[in-house]
């Protein structure tokens, strides 16, 4: 997939890919896979504006992804920490009809524990997740 541009902000990292929605969700939970991660959630949040409260949006999804060795690690340093967890991964288009591709920055999300065995996992798992964006 090709980068359009890119996003980076203080809680989040992504890009803009050229592929349709559904090939994309696809690709992001291969890619995911590939690095240990898997699908604990997966909310459709235009199907449940839609549902709730009858408004129409571009396909937007948040997959909530883990990695079970890595979630267990954090776990047992800070039992707490299932509140940062899992990490969320966006697939969405907007009303360009541009697909994007956005990820939790767990640098900055989990490094807020002010542990050193945390921020080793959150470097890892940063780490990883740029790998899968990459990948897409």
């Amino acid at each position: 997939m090709n980068t359009t541009n890119s996003m980076n902000t203080k809680y989040g990292f992504g890009k803009s890919v050229a592929t349709p929605f559904a090939e994309t969700v696809a690709r992001v939970t291969k890619a995911l896979s590939d690095e240990g991660f898997g699908i604990l959630t997966d909310i459709d949040v235009a199907a449940t504006m839609k549902a709730k409260l009858n408004q129409d949006m571009p396909p937007y999804r948040i997959l909530g992804a883990c990695n079970p060795p890595l979630a267990h690690r954090a776990i047992q340093a800070e039992p707490s920490i299932g509140l940062l967890l899992p990490c969320n991964v966006v697939v969405r288009e907007d009303e360009a009809g541009n697909v994007r591709v956005e990820f939790m920055d767990t640098d900055a999300v989990l490094k807020l524990v002010g542990k050193p065995e945390i921020d080793a996992l959150a470097t890892e798992v940063r780490q990883r997740l740029d790998r899968v964006m990459a990948a897409v």
